[in-house]
């Protein structure tokens, strides 16, 4: 179970410049006010760490993911790397004095939390930040990159969601019941955000987009709606086209702008996320003006749908950068 529609995506400009300045203000400051009425709900330091088995991952990992970013790493008893990984871990998540929660998930017991995750071998670190999980890093890494990693995260979690963390008191008592965390208001567009959710699960695509571009009429900075809309619109791009048609055109017109542009939707939405992004860069290659201009606005996009944590979108948007320039 996740969060309505909650991702880390969204194009960079000067308006999310400004909201990621004022989300981070938020975050701070609700930090203090909660150290300073004495630190009420405040968890042990040895609270930062805890194990999680499938039954308590919905409470304890997306729940908590709401209020502090939680790092998930996934190990067994019979890993050698993870006796190495783990210990780390550990002592940074008491270091970063609740900037994250370490959830540690044995995978001999919860053989179907790695599935979910697509856990290909351990030890494997991942995240899960406003119920948006992604990938961290897999195998040994030095405590200099997890170091990197972990500063990254954080800073995400404050910019993009005002995650204000935990408050840690040295003096609480460990694993003592925490308060529930207050309902979030709801805001001025949670009944058309509901509503297009609902259009989208109903297959009814149109009214999605409809329902979407609603809220961004009179909310344009509206992150929700923003990545609603990009996955609406991909899906109802691609609801009547003929995948062998599509390829079969775009196999035969390399450089034909529109012919690429619809074989990357189909790529996207049949998962094959990096055959999507370089199909489209290699195309702005070979293209000018506004053939050049169409695909890069479609590769933004994309971009958003994929949610700009994802490391493939980093890396495609370096390589457009140098297909550009």
């Amino acid at each position: 179970m996740q969060p309505r529609n909650m991702s880390m995506s969204g194009v960079v400009d000067l308006a999310a410049v400004k909201q990621a300045q004022e989300a981070k203000a938020k975050a701070e400051q609700a930090r203090a006010e909660a150290a300073r009425t004495g630190g009420a709900g405040a968890v042990s330091p040895a609270d930062l760490v805890i194990d999680v088995d499938e039954a308590g991952f919905e409470s304890e990992v997306l729940q908590r993911s709401t209020e502090v970013p939680v790092v998930i790493d996934f190990w067994a008893e019979w890993c050698e790397p993870c006796k190495q990984l783990s210990p780390v871990l550990e002592r940074l998540a008491v270091e970063y004095n609740g900037r994250f929660l370490l959830a540690k998930i044995d995978v001999d017991a919860n053989q179907m939390l790695m599935q979910q995750f697509g856990v290909q071998g351990i030890p494997a670190v991942f995240a899960v930040v406003a119920g948006q999980a992604l990938p961290l890093f897999q195998g040994a890494a030095s405590e200099t990159q997890i170091r990197q990693t972990l500063d990254q995260l954080v800073q995400v979690g404050e910019e993009r969601f005002g995650l204000t963390g935990l408050v840690v008191d040295p003096e609480a008592e460990p694993g003592a019941e925490r308060p529930a965390a207050p309902e979030r208001p709801a805001g001025p567009h949670d009944a058309a955000l509901d509503a297009a959710v609902q259009a989208m699960d109903a297959g009814d695509l149109g009214g999605a987009v409809q329902a979407y571009k609603n809220v961004l009429a009179e909310e344009p900075g509206n992150a929700e709606a923003k990545l609603g809309l990009a996955q609406a619109e991909l899906l109802q791009r691609v609801q009547d086209a003929d995948p062998q048609k599509v390829r079969r055109e775009a196999a035969d017109r390399p450089g034909d702008a529109q012919a690429q542009i619809a074989a990357a939707d189909l790529d996207l939405v049949g998962g094959h996320v990096e055959d999507a992004f370089g199909r489209l860069i290699d195309t702005v290659r070979v293209t000018a003006g506004d053939d050049r201009d169409a695909v890069r606005l479609r590769l933004l996009e994309l971009f958003e749908v994929v949610g700009a944590e994802d490391p493939r979108v980093a890396a495609a948007r370096r390589a457009l950068a140098r297909a550009l320039f």
